[in-house]
């Protein structure tokens, strides 16, 4: 917890060392002097001025948006990221499977030569080699 940017710590090195300065009796009256100070402050008029103005500063982005009606806008440009990220998973995926489609199979079976893979046309069995034999014409 931090008071104006005071921890606790530095708190307890400030109240020793008005302690040491002042002494304990004037500690006492130094401490009624600096609260009825504050309270002038946060009670008066200025101060009142002041929170209101600060006030007006944090929220001035959110009222700006809702009168130039960005609000609607905002919620519609998430709405847009969320399809483009479907979009760009959906790509991705398609991206996948034509990867599938266009790299070579492994090849599967050992009766598969490199010259059947590489295109050229498949060698052609010699009728004499075949074991049926073709019809006799009548």
């Amino acid at each position: 917890m931090e008071i104006l940017g005071i921890g606790p710590l530095e708190l307890f090195f400030i109240l020793l060392i008005a302690l040491i300065v002042l002494g304990p009796g004037d500690m006492v009256k130094a401490g009624r002097t600096l609260g009825r100070f504050l309270r002038k402050i946060i009670t008066s008029p200025e101060w009142r001025t002041v929170q209101k103005a600060s006030r007006e500063l944090r929220y001035l982005p959110n009222r700006l948006m809702r009168e130039a009606n960005l609000e609607d806008i905002s919620t519609e440009l998430s709405d847009i990221n969320k399809i483009g990220g479907q979009l760009h998973a959906d790509v991705k995926k398609m991206e996948m499977d034509l990867t599938s489609w266009t790299t070579p199979p492994e090849l599967a079976d050992d009766n598969v030569s490199q010259s059947d893979v590489a295109g050229s046309p498949p060698s052609t069995q010699n009728p004499a080699d075949s074991s049926t034999k073709p019809d006799d014409p009548l």
